[in-house]
């Protein structure tokens, strides 16, 4: 088939409507090109679940066509379905220096590190994949190091994809956006932009995370005791501005979390975190230390439940205390759906004695700025790229929508604007777009080693269990004469204290025992006709006493 005559498809199988599980697709007649393999934490109806990841179904089908996966930076919400995706799907990973060395991480814990092919990029890198797409990577700032945007060359025009990206005019690392290479993507002509919506609610410009360093500073400059600041173990230049603060006040650094060891491990390995030698001590030590010399990075600026910070300010850390006068500084802001676990933790460091210092606020400046663009960045973006078509990615379905009202402001055509969900896809063909047929896509389950075996009946039962508890019956019945040998016994675990409910649990017997008799008389002894029987009946009657519907297992033997 003629390269000119291929029609190109653009889709989300994560990432869109929702924060995090960012996975996006080009493809051609010939070749697909999958940017990002993310997760994202479980939602508060997911119970027991550990992660989500996408549902790479499709791809599966398509293996063949499959050239490569890119990795446009090294957050969780980009690379913490990678290992995953692998084991299904062995395809060439593209990703630049320092993403590469937090992906191999994983890879290695996943045991498939020796059977991955992995190619390092940069913002200067060119790479074919099949014979009808070729990438090209611009420099974005965002809150890790190597963060890049991606440009495909299609049959049909340029796609690009900008990652996650803000503006930052004086960044931590001096490494700046590329603007150029924007504006000179922009001039050649971009077919369709899928550009991060995260903070299109946001009116005017993200600030610096330079700003960051000096409000740090100034916590340093007064805090009497220890300071612990929490932070995400990828925010690599906040990191380094922690060190750099706990350098200039003559403070010994302690690190506390596996991620955290394992990126800033990684960092200062691959020249991105540059500490001076005998600043990091390890947690023994640092208790030896008196109070004005310590600093414990830690994580858990999410709250979450087994999370270093959490723990400690629970006090269920074996190796540190919550003393008063010290100074906790939560340099992030909860991720949509963790704010109850934020503020919880909070508390537990107040009533410790703690000075908290969180929300974005430090004593003269900010503790905290986010690393994706408000809504003047985003316009910037978009006058840069000046795209034909647009399709606003990377955030929930309120800052797609907003996004796109930003873009019909710059110039885009409002019926060149796609909001899609995870599936949708978007099909250009003779430099037409329109919406094209949906793919399959959904929500992969991982609950502690299993991965997709937990699906939406069993996260029903568990929610059942939850709300009204379980009823188990057991009850033995003679095969030769048709009668009740044993039983029935009713176990109650979440629905009723049996001491304090015996009439009920003595009517409840009643009932089951004659349920069963009657079916013995009427000669039904199929096990799931006496089961079902068990579960209505006495369902039944426990809703109309408690207005409760608990889960009930009759367990029948025979003799």
């Amino acid at each position: 088939m003629s390269k000119l005559n291929q029609s190109v498809l653009i889709f989300a199988l994560g990432g869109v409507g929702e924060i995090g599980k960012n996975m996006y697709v080009v493809e051609t007649d010939e070749d697909i090109v999958v940017i990002d393999a993310g997760l994202k934490f479980p939602e508060e109806e997911m119970l027991g679940i550990d992660m989500v990841i996408p549902d790479i179904t499709y791809l599966e089908e398509n293996r063949d066509k499959v050239r490569g996966i890119i990795i446009t930076h090294g957050h969780e919400d980009h690379i913490g379905g990678l290992s995953y995706v692998l084991r299904h799907l062995n395809v060439p990973v593209y990703a630049t220096k320092l993403t590469l060395g937090l992906i191999d991480v994983k890879l290695k814990e996943a045991g498939i590190l020796n059977t991955t092919t992995r190619h390092l990029i940069n913002s200067d890198s060119e790479v074919s994949l099949g014979s009808t797409l070729t990438a090209t990577f611009f420099r974005v700032n965002h809150s890790i190091p190597d963060s890049v945007g991606v440009c495909l060359e299609t049959p049909e025009g340029y796609v690009v994809h900008t990652g996650d990206f803000k503006f930052d005019q004086t960044p931590v690392n001096n490494q700046r956006a590329d603007l150029g290479k924007m504006a000179e993507i922009g001039e050649r002509g971009v077919l369709c932009l899928l550009s991060d919506s995260t903070n299109a609610e946001r009116p005017g410009f993200t600030g610096s995370e330079s700003s960051v360093g000096k409000a740090l500073k100034e916590v340093f400059h007064k805090a009497e005791g220890r300071i612990i600041v929490s932070t995400f173990a990828s925010n690599v230049h906040r990191i380094q501005q922690v060190f750099d603060a706990a350098v200039q006040y003559n403070r010994k650094v302690t690190l506390v979390g596996r991620s955290m060891i394992n990126v800033i491990t990684i960092s200062m390995d691959l020249g991105y975190l540059h500490v001076p030698e005998g600043v990091i001590v390890d947690i023994d030590e640092c208790n030896k230390l008196p109070s004005e010399q310590v600093v414990i990075l830690s994580t858990g600026s999410q709250g979450e439940p087994m999370s270093a910070l959490t723990r400690i300010a629970r006090s269920a850390h074996r190796k540190i205390d919550m003393m008063p006068g010290d100074t906790v500084i939560i340099a992030a802001t909860p991720i949509p759906g963790n704010e109850k676990y934020v503020s919880r933790t909070i508390d537990h460091l107040c009533r410790a004695g703690a000075e908290v210092i969180y929300g974005g606020h430090g004593p003269n400046g900010t503790v905290h700025v986010s690393g994706h663009g408000s809504q003047e960045e985003l316009r910037l973006m978009l006058n840069l790229m000046k795209p034909k078509y647009f399709i606003p990615i990377h955030g929930e379905y309120r800052m797609q929508r907003m996004h796109a009202i930003l873009a019909e402001q710059v110039g885009v055509a409002s019926e060149n604007i796609f909001l899609l969900d995870n599936g949708d896809t978007v099909e250009i063909a003779k430099g037409q777009a329109r919406y094209g047929p949906k793919v399959h896509a959904g929500n992969v389950l991982i609950d502690g080693l299993g991965v997709g075996d937990v699906g939406n009946i069993v996260l029903r039962d568990r929610k059942l269990l939850s709300q009204d508890g379980i009823l188990v019956v057991v009850v033995t019945l003679s095969k030769q004469h048709g009668t009740i040998v044993s039983g029935p016994d009713i176990i109650s675990r979440g629905f009723v204290y049996v001491r304090e409910s015996e009439e009920l649990m003595e009517e409840a017997n009643r009932i089951v025992a004659q349920t069963l008799q009657k079916c013995m008389d009427e000669k039904v002894n199929e096990w799931s006709s006496l089961k079902n029987n068990v579960k209505d009946t006495l369902g039944r009657y426990l809703y109309e006493q408690t207005r409760r519907r608990p889960m009930i297992l009759p367990i029948i033997m025979e003799v």
